[in-house]
C-alpha cells in the first residue's frame, strides 16, 4: 500500500472538492499567446489567453498574484474577487496550489514595482499536482534526484531549462547548416545484424521473431555509406546509438551523435567544413566563440591546429610509436615507463591501434585545452579509414579534441572493398583473440561497396559531449535529459 505524506493527503481532499466545482482534468483550453510572448504584450492589451504551471502564489484576502511558468516563459498574474467573481475566487482560495495547471483570460499591464502582469478576468482550473514541489528557492539539490526525476528539475531550476533549451536550438541550427549545403537527411536501421561502424562493444538483443540475436547500433556508418552507394552525394543522420562500455563523467552507454558523409570529398574538406559549422552554430547560439570550461576561457575563432598522434604522445610520455610499432614493444614501454593504464579490455588482449589508443588517452588527451585537429592515426585504430598515400601504415584521419574531449571523429573512408575486406578479416582476428572493441567481419558491407563507391569523407560528432562542452557543464548526465538509472530499491 503505497504512503503519502500529510500535505499529499491534503491535495488529494482538494482534488475531490475541486471534482464538485469543476472537471479537474478537462481536456484543453485555447490559447492566444505562449507565456514567452505575453511577457512582450503592451500594456492594455485584452482578452490574452494564457496557461501554465503555477510556481509561485501569494493569497492576500480578496487579491492575490501568482506566476504561471512553462519551459519558454514566465508571467504573473493578479487574481482578484471582484473581477472573476465570488465562487471562483473562493475555489481558487480553497483548492488552488503550487504545482497546479491554471488557465488564464485578462489584459497586461504593468505593476508599480515593473512587473508584467495580467489582470485576470477569468481562471480555469487545468489539473492538479498531487505531489509537493521542492522548496521554490533551492528546487532538487541531490544530483541523484534530479538525474532520476528531470521533470522536477525542468520545473524549479532554470539552469536545466536554458541547458535543454540550448541542447534544442543547436540541432535545429545543425540541421539548418547542414540543409542549407545540400546535405540530405536520412534515417538508418538501430537493430543490425553486425556490431560494424565503430571499434566498440555492443548491446546485444534478441529477436523473437525471426529467432536471432541482434546489436544495437553503435554507430550509423555503413549504412550511411550505403546510401552513399546507392547514389546520395551529401548525407547525415542525427543517430541514437549504443556502446556496451564504461560509464563516467564524459561517456554514457546510449549517446546522440551525429554523422555525415559527402562524396567526393576528402578529410581535409571536412576540417574546413567542420570547423566552419561549428564556428557559425556557437556565433549564432551565444554571440561568441569564447566559451567558458571549467574555470577557463576557451577560444574557438581562428584557425584550428593539426597535431600528430606521434607527435602528441611522444611530447607527454616520452614514448616514440614510430619506434615501438608492435603492440608487444609498446606494452614493453608503457610498463617501462610505469605507466598505468585502466581498461575494460587487458591490454595484453588489445591490437596495435587501441593499444596505442589507450595510450594517448592516458597521458596526452586530458593536457589539450584549446581546439586540434589530431591527425595520423593508426590504421589499426581505423578499420574504415582510407590509407595514407604515402605512409600506409597510417590513415587519412583527424579527431577534433577541446578540453580533454573528442569531439569529433573524421576520415577519408576506404572504398576499396578488398583492402576493407582484408582489414575486417584482421579485426575479427583480433576480435577472436579477446579484443572486444574491434570490429566483425561483414561481408553484407564489403558487397555494397563491391558495386562501387566515390572518394567520400565522414564525420561523426556526439551531441551529448558538444552540449556538455558548451554549457559547461561536469557530468555528461547533465545534458541528458533522461539518463538511465540503476533502479531503486523500493
Amino acid at each position: 500500500m503505497r504512503e503519502f505524506s500529510e500535505q499529499e493527503l491534503v491535495r488529494r481532499e482538494k482534488l475531490n472538492s475541486i471534482k464538485e466545482y469543476t472537471n479537474p482534468y478537462p481536456e484543453r483550453f485555447e490559447r492566444n499567446y505562449e507565456l514567452k510572448d505575453a511577457m512582450n504584450l503592451p500594456d492594455e492589451t485584452k482578452n490574452v489567453k494564457v496557461a501554465g504551471r503555477i510556481v509561485s502564489m501569494r493569497k492576500m484576502g480578496k487579491m492575490a498574484f501568482l506566476v504561471l511558468q512553462d519551459i519558454e516563459g514566465r508571467i504573473q498574474v493578479s487574481v482578484k474577487l471582484d473581477l472573476v467573481g465570488e465562487d471562483a475566487y473562493e475555489h481558487f482560495k480553497k483548492d488552488y496550489d503550487l504545482g497546479d495547471f491554471m488557465g488564464v483570460r485578462g489584459e497586461v499591464f504593468t505593476t508599480h514595482t515593473g512587473e508584467k502582469t495580467i489582470r485576470a478576468e477569468e481562471i480555469t482550473f487545468l489539473g492538479k499536482a498531487l505531489k509537493v514541489l521542492p522548496e521554490k528557492f533551492h528546487g532538487l539539490t541531490d544530483q541523484e534526484l534530479i538525474y532520476r526525476n528531470r521533470y522536477v528539475d525542468l520545473i524549479t531550476n532554470e539552469k536545466s531549462r536554458e541547458v535543454f533549451l540550448l541542447r534544442s536550438k543547436f540541432i535545429q541550427e545543425l540541421r539548418k547548416y547542414l540543409n542549407d549545403l545540400g546535405y540530405i537527411e536520412i534515417e538508418t536501421p538501430i537493430l543490425n545484424m553486425k556490431a560494424s561502424g565503430a571499434t566498440a562493444k555492443p548491446f546485444i538483443a534478441h529477436h523473437n521473431a525471426l529467432d536471432m540475436d541482434v546489436y544495437l547500433r553503435i554507430a550509423p556508418e555503413t549504412y550511411l555509406k550505403r546510401a552513399v552507394v546507392g547514389g546520395f552525394t551529401k548525407v547525415f543522420e542525427i543517430a541514437r546509438c549504443f556502446r556496451n562500455e564504461g560509464m563516467d563523467a564524459s561517456h554514457l552507454q546510449d549517446f546522440t551523435m551525429i554523422e555525415g558523409y559527402g562524396a567526393y570529398l576528402n578529410y581535409k574538406d571536412n576540417m574546413i567544413l567542420l570547423r566552419n559549422m561549428l564556428q557559425t552554430i556557437i556565433k549564432n547560439l551565444f554571440g561568441t566563440l569564447e566559451i567558458n570550461v571549467g574555470d577557463k576561457v576557451v577560444d574557438l575563432s581562428g584557425e584550428w591546429p593539426s597535431v600528430s598522434f606521434r607527435d602528441l604522445i611522444l611530447k607527454y610520455s616520452d614514448i616514440d610509436i614510430k619506434k615501438f610499432d608492435t603492440k608487444e614493444s609498446l606494452l614493453a614501454e608503457i610498463k617501462n615507463k610505469n605507466i598505468v593504464i585502466e581498461s575494460e579490455t587487458p591490454l595484453e588482449d588489445l591490437g596495435y591501434g587501441n593499444l596505442v589508443d589507450q595510450l594517448y588517452k592516458k597521458v596526452a588527451r586530458p593536457n589539450i585545452v584549446e581546439p586540434i585537429f589530431l591527425t595520423e592515426h593508426p590504421i589499426s585504430l581505423s578499420p574504415l579509414a582510407r590509407a595514407n598515400d604515402d605512409n600506409k601504415e597510417l590513415t587519412d584521419r583527424f579527431q577534433l579534441v577541446i578540453n580533454g574531449a573528442e569531439i569529433i571523429n573524421a576520415y577519408s573512408e576506404l572504398v576499396d572493398p578488398q583492402e576493407q575486406e582484408k582489414r575486417l578479416l584482421e579485426q575479427a582476428r583480433l576480435k577472436d583473440n579477446g579484443d572486444e572493441e574491434a570490429m566483425p567481419m561483414d561481408y553484407d558491407y564489403i558487397e555494397a561497396m563491391e558495386y562501387g563507391m566515390p572518394p567520400i569523407s565522414g564525420w561523426g560528432m556526439g551531441i551529448d559531449r558538444i552540449i556538455q562542452l558548451l554549457t559547461n557543464s561536469e557530468n555528461i548526465k547533465d545534458v541528458v535529459m533522461f539518463p538511465l538509472m540503476k533502479p531503486e530499491n523500493k
